[in-house]
This record gives C-alpha cells, sequence and structure tokens, in this order.
C-alpha cells in the first residue's frame, strides 16, 4: 500500500514537472534572426510604395494639366532641381541643422522643465488641483499664439525660439508623465514602500519605472509640440541675424512666390520629423513594450 502511494506521489511529481514544462514552453519564444526578405516586405516596401504613389499622383496631376499652374504646383521634378541646387551650393545641411539644433536642444530644456513638474502634479494634491487644468489648457493652446509675446518680452533671437518651444512641449511631457503616474497599479506602491522604497528613492524605483509608457507618450507628444512651435517661431519671428532655419525657408519661398522652394522646405520638415521619430522615439517605445514582455525580441 506504501509502495502503491509512494508510486502515485511520485507520478503526480511527474505529471506536475511535466505540465509545468509544458506551460514554460508555451512561455517562451524562440529567438531568431528575422531574414532579410520579410523585413524588406514588412517594414521597407509599404512606406517606398506609399510615397512612389504619392509622387505618381503628383506627377499625374502635373502631367495631365489638371493642375496647369506651375506657381500653384511645381512638378516633382522642379522640387528635386531646388533641393539639389541647395545640396551643391552647400545650404541644405545648413537649413535642417539651424532648425534641428534649436529643435532639439530645446526639448531637452523641456524635458529637464517638465519631468519634475509631471511627478510635482503627480504627487501633491493640492498643486495638482492648482495647476492641473492650466496644463491641460496649454496644451491645446496653439503653439503660434506664444510667438508675438516671446517676441515682445525677449526680442527677435534663439532666446524668443526656446521660449516658444518650451511653452508648446513643457505642457505635454508633464501631462504624459501624470497620466502614466495616474496609471501605476496601487499594488506596486505598496510593495515598495514595505521594502523601503519612499520618497525619491520610490519615485525612482517604482514610479517612474511603472509609469515609463505614460512617459514615453508625452515625449513622443512633446517632441511633436516642440517641433511645430519652432516652425511657427521661425516662420513668423524671421530675422538675418537668426539663420535660415526651415521655417524661413518656409517663410522666403512664400515671399518669392516660389513654390518650389515651399515645397521643398515643407518635405525636409516632413522628413526630419520623421528622422527623428524613427531614430529616437520608436527604438525607445520599443525597449519599453520589450522590457515588459509585451514585444517579442528577434
Amino acid at each position: 500500500m506504501a509502495s502503491t502511494d509512494s508510486t502515485t506521489v511520485a507520478k503526480d511529481g511527474s505529471d506536475l514537472a511535466g505540465l509545468e514544462a509544458g506551460l514554460d514552453a508555451l512561455e517562451s519564444r524562440q529567438s531568431y534572426r528575422t531574414p532579410f526578405r520579410q523585413t524588406f516586405v514588412q517594414k521597407i516596401l509599404p512606406p517606398v510604395l506609399a510615397v512612389a504613389l504619392v509622387l505618381a499622383v503628383w506627377q499625374a496631376l502635373v502631367s495631365f494639366k489638371v493642375v496647369d499652374d506651375p506657381t500653384k504646383l511645381p512638378a516633382p521634378s522642379a522640387v528635386w532641381d531646388v533641393v539639389h541646387t541647395a545640396w551643391l551650393q552647400g545650404e541644405l545641411f545648413g537649413y535642417i541643422w539651424t532648425s534641428v539644433s534649436r529643435g532639439l536642444l530645446g526639448f531637452c530644456f523641456a524635458l529637464v522643465i517638465g519631468t519634475p513638474l509631471g511627478l510635482i502634479v503627480a504627487r501633491v494634491k493640492f498643486i495638482r488641483a492648482a495647476i492641473g487644468p492650466i496644463l491641460s489648457g496649454l496644451q491645446s493652446l496653439p503653439s503660434v499664439a506664444w510667438v508675438p509675446p516671446a517676441v515682445i518680452w525677449l526680442g527677435l533671437n534663439n532666446s524668443m525660439m526656446y521660449a516658444v518651444i518650451l511653452l508648446g512641449a513643457v505642457p505635454s511631457i508633464a501631462n504624459g508623465l501624470v497620466s502614466g503616474v495616474d496609471q501605476v497599479p496601487p499594488l506596486f506602491l505598496r510593495a515598495g514602500r514595505t521594502l523601503g522604497a519612499t520618497g525619491l528613492k520610490g519615485t525612482w524605483h517604482i514610479v517612474l519605472p511603472a509609469a515609463l509608457p505614460g512617459y514615453v507618450a508625452g515625449l513622443k507628444q512633446g517632441w511633436a509640440f516642440s517641433w511645430r512651435s519652432l516652425m511657427a517661431a521661425e516662420i513668423i519671428a524671421s530675422f538675418p541675424d537668426l539663420g535660415v532655419g526651415l521655417g524661413q525657408l518656409l517663410e522666403n519661398g512664400r515671399n518669392a512666390s516660389d513654390m518650389a522652394m515651399v515645397f521643398e522646405a515643407i518635405l525636409l520638415i516632413l522628413i526630419v520629423g520623421i528622422a527623428i521619430d524613427l531614430l529616437i522615439f520608436s527604438p525607445l517605445e520599443r525597449w519599453v513594450l520589450r522590457s515588459r514582455g509585451l514585444l517579442v525580441k528577434n
């Protein structure tokens, strides 16, 4: 009888171990390198086809004289000629760098200000009740509205540009972090207090990591507001000493009634925005998802 019981226990233990091994196998993901053909078909080919379709429709509108006025819609080749000329003259990189350097530096300033502000608003009820609605209102305010007062307060200089960027980006970053903190499960906070993670230590080790998805979303939106605010400032507050950025290039094209230059500026603004997202924020989002087991690492 004892032998039978021991055999049963051993069998049950073996079945349990097999069940656990099966569950582990189901939860595991096979790591392998994605073939280039699959990457090309899934990630490279679709945007290439989309761009080709846009260019084809654009060229068709010009070729079939749907829009027969080149001062309103230039051919893609005319825009390419303007871009190529700017490249040969060494001006193209200058346009891009002037705006990108301002945008990234202004965004870093906004990050330094918006992060602690978001934490304070999220954690202190009185401050949240006092300035929480103001932050939401500032986030919905068009960035271009800040350009005239910034020019009056600071003059036509880079400080004015950075002020407009800050006023556009800080509310988005702060609100994104507040949203992320609000979604932190209370169990995490109780567990942190039990382990002695209180005050700044709890904020650094518990709150910020748990609020990371919302924070990253706020950063991405903050960059979008930074870039849009900068373009508005460069278009409206043009001054020779500020250099020629992409917004100033767009305004120069409008003043000269040169639609090829206008399209050049629009395309460059679009390309820079896409490049920043692909190089900085998309990898950051993938890292956050992967660290939470929501994205399989191939």
